[in-house]
């Protein structure tokens, strides 16, 4: 399955997806030197991102969560790519900083389409989803 959207963030890395339904706030939602989700009640706590493809609807929180991505890329615990609905300024800095590759607003719901676990490609220069049953 192909999926076109925006590029937000350049560049090229695949994984396997996890998705969450929820919104993310990388600043007090996630542990950068594990990679762990550590939001409490938050639907992917206790999932590790590291090297996946993150899937969520759009980033939340403090200004700071960009700065968290960045020191996640240095940690090596950093998410290969983010997929977003649409994403935000704060999520969108981070991944410029750190390059992460993101993309968003693709012409199908990633949260419907992409399920956890399965292989996905993301050709962010191209604004290019592969998803791979």
């Amino acid at each position: 399955m192909i999926l076109k959207g925006r590029k937000v963030m350049g560049g090229y890395a695949e994984g396997e997806a996890l998705v969450s339904a929820e919104p993310v706030s990388f600043y007090g939602g996630v542990d950068p030197v594990t990679g762990y989700v550590t939001e409490p009640g938050h639907c992917c706590c206790g999932e590790n991102i590291t090297g996946k493809v993150f899937v969520f609807p759009t980033g939340k929180g403090s200004t700071v969560g960009s700065y968290v991505i960045y020191r996640m890329k240095k940690l090596g615990t950093a998410p290969a790519a983010i997929i977003n609905v649409e994403t935000e300024a704060i999520l969108a800095t981070g991944c410029v900083i750190s390059d992460v590759p993101l993309v968003d607003k693709l012409d199908r719901d990633p949260l419907k389409v992409i399920k956890n676990g399965m292989k996905v490609k993301v050709n962010a220069d191209e604004g290019v989803v592969e998803v791979i049953d």
